[in-house]
């Protein structure tokens, strides 16, 4: 009877563990005790009270007063003591060197710097600064991406912009165009009276059509055009009974 009793008692203490382990992990943080279970026997040791959880950081619901203070009027950060102690005289893009592998840089620069919450390790110099935005108002910042030369948006290649800040940029560059804040250079056309003249060599040798000589219509349909008497006669027998 003895062996038995040893049997069943060892198998109750194996199912008995891993049960009592579970309602010890789900009990409340308070509750929550670090217990010890020896392979001789179901003997507990209670080694003290400790929390499984921690609590979570309190959420800051203010923004960046950085941020705020610039965000009716970006225009103001390119003309505060911030820009001028992390940019110096040069421009945003000045310093940016992009990371990649090998010697030759890629042919095209990151699609977007910022998916959802993650941000990438080197991000492009418009997202790694929340004070610069993009504006058709802030005119000084967008002419740091035009070439002086040809009036032309610099490619991204140069810049460093991410493809998505670079579409939002070349929209500002229109649309600060069409409001007359950027200039632009329309190409000057010289419109000559000669390439408007009947009085030059090709037309001069071209003969006169016929019709303008004669006084014929130049179209046979405008002139006034008679029916055939057949023909007449024929609708007319047709529609005899409707034409008394």
């Amino acid at each position: 009877m003895a062996a038995p009793i040893q049997g069943i008692s060892k198998i109750l203490c194996r199912i008995s563990t891993p049960v009592l382990r579970s309602i010890v992990i789900h009990k409340p943080c308070s509750q929550r005790l670090v217990t010890l279970w020896a392979r001789s026997g179901p003997k507990v040791e209670l080694l003290g009270r400790r929390t499984f959880c921690t609590a979570l950081p309190v959420k800051d619901d203010s923004p960046n007063e950085a941020l705020v203070r610039y965000k009716d009027n970006p225009w103001d950060y390119l003309e505060s003591e911030e820009y001028i102690e992390r940019y110096g005289k040069g421009h945003v893009w000045a310093d940016y060197r992009r990371n990649h592998k090998g010697g030759i840089p890629p042919q095209k620069t990151r699609k977007t710097c910022i998916r959802g919450d993650k941000i990438c390790g080197n991000p492009c110099p418009i997202c790694r600064d929340n004070n610069v935005i993009i504006h058709h108002q802030n005119v000084k910042l967008l002419q740091q991406f035009i070439n002086p030369y040809t009036g032309k948006v610099y490619d991204p290649t140069r810049t460093g912009v991410c493809m998505k800040q670079q579409k939002v940029l070349n929209q500002a560059v229109n649309m600060a165009r069409d409001h007359g804040l950027l200039p632009f250079q329309i190409p000057h056309v010289e419109f000559l009276a000669e390439d408007f003249s009947n009085s030059h060599d090709a037309v001069g040798s071209t003969p006169t059509p016929a019709c303008l000589t004669s006084g014929e219509p130049w179209y046979t349909w405008y002139d006034k055009m008679v029916p055939d008497e057949k023909e007449v006669a024929k609708v007319k027998k047709i529609y005899k009974a409707y034409l008394k």
